[in-house]
Formats: C-alpha cells, sequence, structure tokens
C-alpha cells in the first residue's frame, strides 16, 4: 500500500470519527437557536469560550508531545506512562484549585456557580480522555477511536434534544420528569448534556487505565514538557484567536445589547464551521503521518502534495459554502432574528482556510522539533486578534471580531510560510496555490456581492473553478490513481 493511499485512508477514519464532534456544533445550532432566545444564546457563547481556552490549558500540548515520543522512543510503554500520570496529576490539582477559588472565579467570568461546577467537572473528564484516545491514535486502532468518538456524540446530541425539547412537556405529565426539570435551565442542561456524554465515554476508556503502572520517568517528563510547553502557549493563543472575541464583545458593547449580539454573531460564525471540519479531518489523519514519515526518504515532496491538494479542495469548499449560504443558513439558523450577522460568513469561511493552511505549513518546526517557533507564530496572531478587536468593536461591534480573526490567521499562515522556508525548505507550488486562492476568492466576491441567492449564476463559477483545477492539475491525478 502506497503511503498516500495510507495516509487518505487514515485521513478519511479518523478525520471523519474526530470531525463528528465537531459536526454536532453546527447540527445543534438549530436546536440552540431556535429554543434560546439571543441572549441565552450570548450566554453559551461566553461560557463556551472559557472552557475553550481551559481545556488547551489543561492538555497542556501533552498530546502532541506523546505523539512525537511515541514515535522516538524504544521503550513506548514509559512514555504511555508517563503522561498519563502527568495528566492525571494535573487534572487532580485543577479539580482542586477551582473548587478553593470558585467564588473568585465566578466573580470574574460572571458565570453562575451551577454552570462553573458543571464546566470544572467537563474539562477534568476530557483531560482524562486526552492520552487514551493519543495511544488508539498512535495503534492504529481506528474502529474503537470512531466508536467511542461517535457514541460520545450521539449521547450528547440525544441528551440535548431531551431535555430543550421534550423534557418541559414530560414534565408537566409525569411527576418523575417534573423532578428534574427546572424553568429557565436551558444552558444549563447544554452542560449537563456535555458531562454526561463526557463521563460515559471516560467509562469506554477504563480498558486503557487498567493497563496503566505506576511507571514515571521524570527525564522522559522533563523532555516531554519541554517539546509540550511551547504547543500549550501555540493552543493557548489559538483559543484566543478562536472566542476572545466573544469575551471582548461582552466587556466592550453595551450591557443591554451585548449578550444578543454575541447570540447573533456566534449563530452565523457557526457556517465557518464547514471550512473547520474539512481542515480538522485532514490534518487528524496526516499530523501521525507526518511524524511517522519525517524520517523516510523524501518527505518534503509528499508535504509539498499534501498541502498544494489541501488548499485545492479548501479552496471548492470556501467557494461552495459562500455561493449557497443563504441555503445552509435557512437549514442551520432557522429564527431569522439571527441573520442579521451573514455579513461575516464569508470573512469566517476565508479565516478558517488560512488557518487550516497554516496547520499544514506548520509541518517544518514540529518535524524540526522547533515547536517553540509555533507558540512565536501563534502569539503574534493572538496579539493581532486582540489589538484588531479593541480597534474595531467601538466602530463597527462584531464585524471587527470577524475582521480581527481573518488578519489573525492570515498573519501566521504568511509567517509560518516565510519561517519554514528559511529553516525547513519545502517545494511548495505556491504559485499554483496563490492562483487557486485568489479565483476562489474573487468567485466568492462576485457570488456574495453582486449575484448573491442567483444559483444559476454561483453554481456556473463553481463548475468553472473546478473544471480549471482539474485541466491543472489532470496529469498528477491520473499518475496518483495509477500508482494506488
Amino acid at each position: 500500500m502506497s503511503i498516500y493511499k495510507k495516509l487518505f485512508q487514515n485521513t478519511f477514519i479518523y478525520g471523519v470519527a474526530t470531525v463528528i464532534p465537531r459536526m454536532l456544533s453546527v447540527i445543534l445550532v438549530p436546536l440552540y437557536t431556535g429554543v434560546l432566545e439571543n441572549t441565552s444564546f450570548g450566554d453559551y457563547s461566553i461560557i463556551f469560550s472559557y472552557f475553550v481556552i481551559f481545556n488547551v490549558i489543561l492538555a497542556y500540548g501533552m498530546e502532541t508531545a506523546f505523539f512525537r515520543f511515541y514515535n522516538k522512543e524504544k521503550d513506548k510503554s514509559q512514555v504511555v506512562f508517563t503522561s498519563t500520570w502527568s495528566i492525571i496529576a494535573t487534572t487532580l490539582v485543577f479539580i482542586i484549585l477551582a473548587y478553593l477559588s470558585i467564588s473568585e472565579i465566578q466573580s470574574f467570568t460572571r458565570i453562575s456557580t451551577q454552570n462553573l461546577e458543571l464546566i470544572i467537572w467537563i474539562l477534568a473528564l476530557d483531560a482524562l480522555a486526552i492520552i487514551p484516545f493519543a495511544w488508539l491514535r498512535a495503534n492504529s486502532k481506528p474502529v474503537k477511536f470512531a466508536f467511542i468518538k461517535t457514541l460520545n456524540v450521539a449521547i450528547n446530541l440525544g441528551l440535548n434534544v431531551f431535555f430543550l425539547l421534550y423534557l418541559k412537556d414530560l414534565a408537566q405529565s409525569s411527576d418523575l420528569f417534573s423532578f428534574i426539570y427546572i424553568p429557565n435551565f436551558e444552558v444549563s442542561y447544554i452542560f449537563i448534556s456535555l458531562i454526561l456524554a463526557s463521563a460515559i465515554t471516560l467509562i469506554f476508556l477504563i480498558p486503557f487505565y487498567s493497563k496503566i503502572q505506576f511507571r514515571f520517568d521524570w527525564d522522559l517528563w522533563k523532555s516531554m514538557m519541554r517539546y509540550a510547553l511551547p504547543v500549550l502557549v501555540a493552543g493557548v493563543a489559538f483559543s484566543i484567536n478562536e472566542v476572545i472575541d466573544r469575551l471582548f464583545l461582552e466587556r466592550m458593547l453595551p450591557e443591554n445589547i451585548a449578550k444578543e449580539q454575541i447570540g447573533i454573531y456566534s449563530a452565523c460564525y457557526k457556517l465557518g464551521m464547514f471550512m473547520t471540519l474539512f481542515a480538522t479531518a485532514f490534518r487528524m489523519g496526516i499530523e501521525p503521518f507526518f511524524f511517522s514519515h519525517a524520517s523516510s526518504k523524501n518527505p518534503k515532496t509528499a508535504y509539498a502534495m499534501i498541502t498544494k491538494y489541501f488548499v485545492i479542495i479548501g479552496t471548492v469548499i470556501l467557494l461552495v459554502v459562500i455561493v449557497f449560504a443563504d441555503l445552509f443558513k435557512v437549514l442551520f439558523i432557522q429564527n431569522e432574528s439571527y441573520w442579521e450577522a451573514m455579513k461575516i460568513v464569508p470573512i469566517i469561511l476565508l479565516a478558517n482556510l488560512f488557518l487550516g493552511i497554516y496547520h499544514n505549513l506548520s509541518v517544518w518546526y514540529k518535524v524540526t522539533d522547533k515547536t517553540q517557533y509555533g507558540a512565536y507564530i501563534s502569539s503574534i496572531g493572538a496579539l493581532f486578534t486582540i489589538g484588531i478587536n479593541l480597534w474595531l468593536i467601538p466602530i463597527i461591534g462584531y464585524v471587527g471580531s470577524a475582521i480581527a480573526t481573518l488578519t489573525a490567521y492570515g498573519s501566521m499562515m504568511l509567517i509560518s510560510f516565510f519561517l519554514g522556508q528559511k529553516h525547513y525548505a519545502i517545494p511548495y507550488k505556491y504559485g499554483k496555490m496563490l492562483i487557486y486562492l485568489s479565483v476562489s476568492v474573487l468567485f466568492s466576491l462576485i457570488s456574495f456581492y453582486y449575484f448573491r441567492e442567483n444559483y444559476v449564476v454561483g453554481a456556473s463559477l463553481i463548475l468553472i473553478f473546478c473544471f480549471s483545477v482539474f485541466i491543472s492539475e489532470k496529469k498528477e491525478i491520473f499518475r496518483l490513481i495509477k500508482s494506488n
């Protein structure tokens, strides 16, 4: 089996299993926007922003370090034991500190104590699942990985539907359900669904923990932490780029409209998830590939080809989603009060494409163990995010936040490209990639701003673009097909 065939098989299996949970956030948008008022959806978005940031902190780059050291160390079991005990210890410390300072956290975040307690346990349960899932990926156990991930999604989705759509009616007809029903508790029910799904997921990972021995290699741990800490800094910076805009909007917009505007913005932002879903599927398949082929005969050619095809598929998705954006909004955001923010969709889609390209370009600092550059680059992106949000929110509100996201991810992509060519030159076909990107953006602008909801023109632009790419790439496509 060729490395390319194996790559795309891994991309499909692990990518789909990882994308399914992310798809949940899109699938739930019609439910949340249909049940929750704009302000309540804004509340949920604010809470989830803190959740994203602390999720990264509790992982502290250990998953990426696990992959790197699992592939390079002879004693793989020691890598498993050391990383697992590290996560267990830090998770216990987090729980203790969080409960000891919960009143201070509540005062700063303005999140109710009941929701804070739920978030603490969700974060803890998810942290304890990090190494088991990484181990499944590293040992090529896609069926179990996919099953547990899908089960988590199914439980979470089912509980959300039950709590938000049916519990109120059931409570009126049954004493059993009236016991667990609380009026105006919708946002908390969302997090209760999460904690139950995470707990059941961890139960299915008990076989992994049952094999963990009390062995901890301090020298190995120090080496892993040296590798992981720059990844942590990069992760925190990424989470800032992803969610800090909601927190700025909460603090900088007038109090009487802040949560409503955040709810509207967050709902339309979700349409940008189509690009994120694709990028995540691609990344989850290729990250293990990057590490396992770092010492192969000619890895740079493979990296260049992978990135080019990411750009091709990503630019097609960009154009398709923008052409049919108004159909997607009816499907996913059925409450018209949220449609006000549709103008940010092209900006967020392009930003997420830039982010996906950045992830592909970032291979250079991962395989050369220069992960500190990832921290530097993402920190620069975070500075752009913070600075532009502070500048533009008072002027143009949430549109300024969307522009900040685009600027941050675009700058990260460019910086990574130029630094990568200096430290680990890869023969990217950047001329072709730039042409594909430029034409896709041009066609998207034409469709969205001049022929919006004219699907004849939009579909024609998609066909023209796809046909042009095929003509340009057909020789290589046929060669790849024959080689497999």
